[in-house]
């Protein structure tokens, strides 16, 4: 009788082994001080860093949701990466944590080690612009519970804050300026939407030419990483709210007391191209409702900080803090 393999059923270790050792290069790159080890254990280790009166350690996780959809059909692997990494990172900074280190999950229905290398490169140059560590993650090859040219992701960020600097949100008065700090495009929300509106309604195709460059090199463009600009301004910035599904609408409130509320000029807002263009078939208030409209981070800054601010980012003005009751209101 004939003996079945487990590469039979679909697995193949040594593919696995081999993605191993495609990738430590790329784990090696985003060292920083406190890794101890590499990966190959059994755990990743970070030491917990140093200059802290009551360190807490924070922790966020996300995917990259149906954007990679497109990178799969598009074959585009080496973006995606630093999306899912921008996803953790951007909500770890809104409660005053520097991100110390990062883990990835990638499940697929068939091991490609060129694929997955890809998007490994992807989540190492993110774990880069963040100045954080990649310290491991984990493979999953499940045939049967994926298509062979399909697979996930979901990231892990770790980092830390001072516990008296954590609550934000008791620190926003009325008169607090809002400054906007650009988006890259859609980020990794909306994408559902994006799709059908483009793909379905509009009939649009991967290489249309739309703003000076391909539609799918638009779609793909990485979200931002905000890291930076957290580490240089943290002591001018107040609060700061993420930008992310539910738009701007949905995340503002998130950083208010129940007595304020954050006005929104609209007109003041740089909606970028490809809002505008989808724009034509959805209602405004849903797209401020669905997508990030050009807006990838909000902060509030006290008013005598407000020319620093803008003199170090590309951030402009787009409201401000005024008294009532907790929302968003555009105006």
């Amino acid at each position: 009788m004939s003996q079945i393999s487990y590469k039979d059923a679909g697995v193949d270790i040594d593919a696995g082994n081999s993605f191993v050792e495609n990738i430590k290069p790329l784990v090696k790159s985003t060292k920083i001080p406190g890794v101890l080890g590499g990966i190959g254990s059994f755990a990743g280790a970070f030491e917990l860093p140093k200059g802290f009166n009551e360190p807490v350690m924070l922790a966020a996780t996300d995917g990259v949701g149906t954007k990679l959809k497109l990178a799969i059909d598009s074959g585009i692997h080496n973006t995606v990466g630093i999306d899912l990494v921008a996803m953790c990172v951007n909500d770890l900074i809104c409660n005053f944590g520097t991100p110390s280190f990062f883990l990835d999950y990638y499940a697929t229905g068939k091991l490609d080690v060129d694929v997955a290398t890809n998007v490994v490169a992807g989540i190492a140059e993110g774990c880069k612009r963040s100045e954080c560590a990649l310290i491991g993650g984990e493979t999953a090859e499940m045939p049967g519970m994926y298509s062979t040219d399909d697979y996930d992701l979901a990231g892990f960020a770790v980092g830390v804050a001072e516990k008296s600097e954590m609550d934000r949100v008791s620190l926003v008065r009325a008169g607090h300026k809002l400054i906007a700090l650009p988006s890259s495009g859609l980020h990794s929300n909306g994408f559902s939407l994006a799709r059908k509106v483009l793909f379905e309604k509009m009939g649009m195709k991967f290489d249309d030419k739309f703003n000076g460059k391909t539609l799918i090199e638009t779609l793909l463009e990485p979200t931002n990483i905000y890291v930076k600009t957290f580490k240089e301004l943290k002591n001018q910035i107040v609060a700061m709210a993420h930008i992310t599904g539910g738009g701007i609408v949905e995340n503002l409130p998130r950083v208010l007391p129940e007595n304020l509320m954050a006005e929104v000029k609209k007109d003041a807002i740089k909606v970028l191209p490809i809002f505008e263009l989808m724009s034509e078939h959805i209602e405004r208030d849903e797209m401020f409702r669905a997508f990030n409209m050009g807006v990838g981070m909000i902060l509030v800054v006290d008013e005598k900080d407000v020319n620093t601010v803008l003199s170090k980012t590309d951030g402009y003005l787009i409201g401000e803090i005024k008294d009532g009751s907790r929302q968003a209101k555009m105006v």
